[in-house]
């Protein structure tokens, strides 16, 4: 059977529209935080960047070199089983690095605004940079088995071509254990950890607010405008949107993998399968989520829609300046 025969239709437009968006949003973010002028401090900054490379790399691996080049470009280098097997752990490792740079980024949040003895120690640039170092090389060298996993599809004049997982990987109960691992620590952890800091940061800044508004006379009905509390509702607007947005389009993926892996049905028979239809939608929407970072700093961040805004009047105004100087 011809390879396109096995990919459903809709794979063929999503993926390479998800890239053509993808790749320019991330790398606008890298561009724009790292300039240093959207109000940000150094340790929130240093943070997002990390998210948008990892995004980046996301998109890059998993969705070009592991999906687009293999709907597309049939024989080519990357078909070969090492190379296929190599960018399994690249988007793997991507993949992960992305997640706890997002939990990593709520919990450095949850410190600046529940725990204010250590914010000053913990919630600086150099903190940041060892944690993010830190987080990506743990959940790469986690990764490496991945390589380990896959077995070429078939061999053609000695050369093993694609890859596939090995049928040992269905039956042995150290792969049981690793794969169940894998998604614990992706996205099962996380999800749990952002709840959790999520909620202990609602109720602190609750109780916060409720007491400063108490010491400034809100409850008598006298009009404050506080800027410690303008502050608190920017920082947990940031936050919610990116962690919400994170649980929120994981969701139908953790959901299939708790189903697949409790039923055992690993296999589904045809595209109107709604075992698959699960496994594309939750495939589609947890890669969706890293293109979307960039629209949550848009819409909550007053100085980064600016920067946007400049960096757009530069493209063009130099665009046209060349359509206008190769005209004369």
């Amino acid at each position: 059977m011809h390879r396109q025969e096995l990919i459903h239709p809709l794979d063929f437009t999503y993926y390479p529209i998800l890239a053509a968006f993808g790749i320019p949003v991330n790398l606008l973010a890298i561009v724009i935080l790292a300039r240093g002028k959207c109000g940000l401090t150094k340790c929130i900054t240093c943070y997002l960047v990390s998210m948008a490379v990892g995004d980046l790399l996301v998109i890059i691996t998993d969705v070009i070199l592991y999906k687009i080049v293999y709907y597309y470009f049939q024989n080519s280098l990357f078909d070969t089983t090492p190379m296929c097997r190599l960018v399994v752990v690249l988007y793997a490792s991507s993949q992960d690095c992305s997640v706890w740079l997002t939990v990593a980024f709520t919990f450095d949040r949850f410190i600046a605004i529940c725990c204010q003895q250590l914010k000053t120690k913990y919630c600086t640039e150099k903190t940041a940079a060892v944690v993010i170092a830190v987080v990506s090389t743990i959940f790469c060298l986690k990764c490496i088995p991945w390589y380990f996993a896959f077995g070429p599809r078939y061999v053609t004049n000695n050369v093993p071509w694609e890859c596939v997982l090995k049928p040992i990987f269905y039956t042995s109960k150290a792969w049981a254990a690793f794969a169940w691992l894998h998604r614990i620590f992706t996205p099962l952890l996380p999800f749990g950890f952002i709840l959790l800091f999520n909620v202990l940061t609602v109720k602190n800044i609750l109780v916060a607010s409720k007491v400063r508004r108490g010491l400034l006379g809100c409850n008598s009905g006298e009009n404050h405008n506080d800027p410690e509390i303008a502050n608190r509702k920017k920082s947990i607007i940031l936050l919610f949107t990116i962690s919400g947005s994170f649980i929120l389009l994981w969701t139908t993926y953790v959901v299939y993998f708790l189903y697949v892996r409790i039923t055992n049905a690993f296999y589904h028979t045809s595209f109107n399968d709604p075992l698959f239809k699960a496994q594309q939608a939750g495939s589609m929407l947890q890669l969706l989520s890293s293109c979307t970072n960039t629209s949550i700093y848009a819409v909550t961040q007053a100085k980064f829609r600016n920067e946007v805004k400049n960096a757009m009047k530069y493209l063009f105004t130099h665009i046209f300046k060349l359509i206008k100087c190769r005209n004369n």
